[in-house]
């Protein structure tokens, strides 16, 4: 900072109020910039951080980026965060509860004013992170006990579709689901489908259930084994609208014509709606959500606690799109 302010020709004093958004004339400003430029000056967070008491940094670990409601929810985060002068630092895990953790750990040492987790699979690991952790967390996609959180109704949702499909479909439904560790995409919305089955009467039976990876790829194999098989789905729904596309891709490999007619999912993946015409899935409000879960995070360091009244929770609601 001494070099930019004897290149600018002004005291140490106004080039840290230049920097930190305070009042200064035009000329300084300009004259401030230009010798930062000259001198390639690079602000240090971990200085900021011991004179302010602030990064201005908030971390996003998030499990997969290249996912659509993923990019919508990042998206919704950095809008907030960019609006209150805030910066979003963000990590994609593969899917790796492991890394997720080590990412934990290593925003909270960078360090951030706070961190938004968009997990999958929760661990114990996770647990000892958010009882020891001294910044604000939110936790975006899930209700984890004792945890800020900002979530949808998994269960409910599910359980509305089944009762959907279960009125539209007079043949025998299968349902392709995702790992029960994970609680929101695996468990809620397998048990909410069964659910929503049984209020039908007509509950899923044990031949028409196949557990897949969140892929496209998982998505096929496992309706290629269920269209396979001695009892023959006519409906199919998926955990996700990513294993709905490969469900899609198996029944047209079966002859099936119009086959997004005849499977559903979780997302609404604008793609996919744009590639087949739509197919029936829940909505749910991604982008929404990272606003919220931003202004949540915001709300927590304005009250300088993580927990001041105890942990927040805030539940989204979700649309039927047929």
């Amino acid at each position: 900072m001494k070099d930019v302010a004897e290149l600018a020709g002004v005291s140490n004093a106004a080039v840290s109020r230049y920097l930190n958004g305070g009042y200064i004339s035009a000329d300084k400003a300009e004259r401030i910039k230009q010798a930062i430029q000259e001198t390639g000056y690079v602000r240090s967070n971990q200085a900021r951080a011991l004179r302010t008491g602030s990064t201005k940094l908030i971390g996003v670990i998030v499990p997969k980026i290249n996912s659509e409601s993923i990019s919508r929810l990042t998206a919704g985060i950095g809008e907030r965060l960019q609006a209150e002068g805030y910066q979003m630092l963000l990590a994609d895990t593969a899917n790796d509860p492991a890394r997720e953790v080590s990412f934990l750990e290593l925003f909270q040492s960078y360090p951030v004013d706070g961190i938004v987790l968009s997990g999958t699979v929760l661990t114990p690991a996770h647990t000892e992170f958010f009882e020891s952790a001294h910044v604000p967390i939110v936790v975006a996609g899930q209700l984890v006990e004792g945890q800020n959180c900002v979530y949808y109704d998994d269960f409910e949702a599910a359980r509305n579709l089944a009762g959907y499909v279960a009125a539209q479909c007079d043949g025998p439904i299968a349902y392709i689901g995702a790992t029960r560790r994970d609680v929101s995409v695996g468990k809620l919305r397998e048990d909410g489908f069964r659910a929503g089955l049984d209020d039908a009467g007509r509950p899923l039976d044990m031949h028409l259930y196949r557990v897949s990876p969140f892929t496209v790829e998982g998505g096929y194999a496992c309706a290629q084994d269920l269209l396979g098989g001695d009892l023959v789905p006519k409906f199919i729904s998926c955990a996700t609208d990513t294993m709905a596309a490969g469900a899609i891709r198996a029944l047209k490999e079966h002859g099936v014509e119009e086959p997004a007619r005849f499977v559903s999912g979780f997302g609404d993946n604008q793609f996919l709606r744009a590639v087949t015409g739509g197919i029936v899935t829940v909505h749910f409000g991604a982008k929404t959500m990272g606003k919220t879960a931003a202004d949540m995070m915001l709300d927590l360091m304005k009250a300088g606690s993580n927990k001041a009244d105890g942990p927040r929770h805030i539940q989204l609601g979700h649309v039927i799109k047929k």
